[in-house]
């Protein structure tokens, strides 16, 4: 019997964790990346590097994306690749498009021209919605923030929506804020970590916004699950809310500190224009408690927990 082969678009820390739960459920797995040196390292803390094809890919280009889409005829495409920071997003507006939309739309004009039933997969943020009372749904309007990425991926979503009309099985798959070891050291519960078990003083922003946090290990489960099904848009995460203050205080606690004496309020760090709660509705989950008898066990303090004790 022939293995699913698997291409995951972009070497990021979402790719990875997905190439390694595919990998144990004996599936192949090429990666494309823009430069192959500076990306495998997700790879190498996973163990994983030696079974892993990796291919260098310019989304841009449209006849390179065809002859890897026929060489390895995959069946499955998770398009994990893309800006994936607000703040950076606004130095490279017209990168954080490419990345995004055009990217994406490459690859779907290719399916679509040559009728294949590959299931596509396109990565989204749960900051491209207008959050109702703080919580957000697949049906909710779209934020008014002018944000490049927030921009490019409201955009590219509706793309996903338009080409699934000609019959293509193409899925939204809309993450909230997805923690693992491999973040960068500017990500805010990375950060309050490393500050916690280095007891060092750090500088952060709003303190007092609530946000969607989920472990990397749950969400790559939830999302092999839902690769099952039919094409739709679903929003994935545990739909448990943290405030940055909760944060701070569960981290330090952690070495026994006291939280408030070991941060800095600084303005730079703050975004405009940002919703106070932003939380995906717990009915968006139901479908895979319902059909899959999945749910999401790691957030709040035990998320804390396990990014501390990783570092």
């Amino acid at each position: 019997m022939n293995k699913k082969i698997n291409l995951i678009i972009g070497s990021g820390v979402l790719g990875a964790y997905l190439a390694l739960e595919l990998l144990k459920n004996k599936e192949e797995v090429i990666v494309t990346t823009r430069s192959i040196k500076k990306k495998i390292k997700n790879y190498h803390y996973l163990k994983i590097q030696k079974k892993v094809k990796f291919i260098k890919l310019d989304v841009s280009k449209k006849t390179k994306i065809k002859k890897i889409i026929n060489e390895f005829n995959p069946d499955k495409i998770f398009y994990f690749a893309g800006q994936s920071s607000l703040t950076k997003s606004l130095k490279d507006k017209k990168g954080t498009l490419l990345s995004h939309f055009e990217g994406t739309k490459n690859f779907l004009d290719i399916i679509k021209q040559e009728n294949l039933k590959i299931k596509f997969f396109k990565a989204n943020s749960g900051y491209i919605f207008s959050p109702k009372k703080g919580l957000i749904d697949i049906n909710c309007k779209f934020s008014t923030n002018s944000n490049p990425y927030i921009k490019a991926q409201q955009m590219t979503f509706k793309l996903i929506k338009k080409y699934r009309k000609f019959g293509l099985n193409l899925f939204n798959l809309v993450f909230m804020q997805i923690e693992s070891p491999l973040r960068p050291k500017e990500f805010f519960i990375k950060k309050v970590c490393l500050g916690a078990k280095n007891k060092k003083k750090i500088e952060v922003g709003n303190i007092n916004s609530y946000r969607d946090y989920s472990w990397i290990t749950e969400i790559v489960k939830a999302t092999m699950l839902l690769s099952q099904l039919n094409a739709k848009d679903f929003i994935i995460s545990a739909g448990k809310k943290m405030s940055g203050k909760e944060i701070l205080s569960m981290s330090y606690n952690l070495n026994k500190l006291d939280y408030k004496k070991y941060f800095i309020i600084k303005k730079k760090f703050y975004r405009k224009n940002e919703d106070k709660i932003l939380i995906n509705s717990n009915k968006n989950s139901l479908y895979l408690k319902k059909k899959f008898n999945f749910k999401f066990k790691i957030f709040g303090n035990r998320l804390i927990n396990k990014m501390y004790k990783n570092l």
